[in-house]
């Protein structure tokens, strides 16, 4: 167990290490810095809602990821495999759902830190008004979580190809999927000719369904271990991919 501890540790200290060695890291937080920003206080009229909340910076965040977060995880593997090192990586003495764990870990501490880095919008809020701050913690605790989905699909289809555009290009259209599975328009179009029972499970499916009560507050299990298996599978889905790329 303890030997795990360190090859994970080891390979996500590399990973996060690796992405300060470029001007990626910082032209990715300054692009995520202002676009937040601008989002928050040009498009969601920040100040003409006139009220103590985040609730203008919070619902842009499935939009904002769904191009960010892949840009970020989709050299995660594929980098791995167009450079060779892949097959390095698993000739050493580490299982590879260290090596999936680690890279997932390294690349979803980096996201947050660009969230963490948010931090002068609460204090701004704080200082014109009376917020419900603990709203905006299970906000901030539903945004990391919403990033960390994204991120995992990313990491599923990095390991499926070499090239990272594809790998970018199949990771948006997945998250895409599960936006669109609760968004409004289009809940609204299957009322139409499904039950509302049916309509109800494929907005199950959503993370926007599940990252709304977060927005509202509201920290629930169900949204927890919604979060949490699709975290599962998608890890799951890339270990299985890395495996029959060490077996080929």
């Amino acid at each position: 167990m303890n030997s795990s501890i360190a090859n994970v540790r080891n390979i996500a200290k590399r990973e996060l290490g690796s992405y300060f060695t470029s001007p990626v890291a910082y032209v990715f937080l300054v692009i995520f810095l202002l676009l937040t920003g601008f989002f928050a206080f040009t498009i969601g009229n920040f100040f003409e809602r006139g009220e103590a909340s985040l609730a203008s910076f919070f619902v842009w965040h499935p939009w904002l990821y769904l191009v960010l977060v892949p840009a970020i995880g989709m050299r995660v593997w594929s980098e791995e495999r167009r450079s060779g090192t892949m097959e390095l990586l698993l000739t050493l003495p580490v299982n590879p759902w260290e090596a999936i764990l680690a890279k997932f870990l390294a690349s979803w501490a980096f996201l947050a830190l660009a969230l963490a880095l948010t931090f002068p919008i609460v204090i701004t809020v704080n200082l014109l008004g009376d917020p419900d701050n603990g709203q905006i913690l299970a906000g901030y605790v539903g945004s990391l979580l919403l990033a960390g989905a994204y991120l995992a699909i990313t990491c599923m289809t990095s390991a499926m190809s070499r090239n990272q555009v594809v790998a970018f290009i199949l990771s948006v259209v997945l998250c895409l999927f599960l936006i669109l599975a609760g968004f409004n328009p289009v809940t609204d179009l299957l009322t139409r000719w499904a039950s509302p029972a049916l309509v109800d499970a494929v907005a199950a499916f959503s993370v926007v369904t599940h990252y709304d009560n977060f927005q509202k507050g509201v920290i629930d299990a169900r949204d927890l271990l919604y979060f949490a298996s699709l975290l599962g599978f998608a890890l799951f889905a890339t270990s299985v991919i890395i495996r029959n790329h060490r077996s080929a």
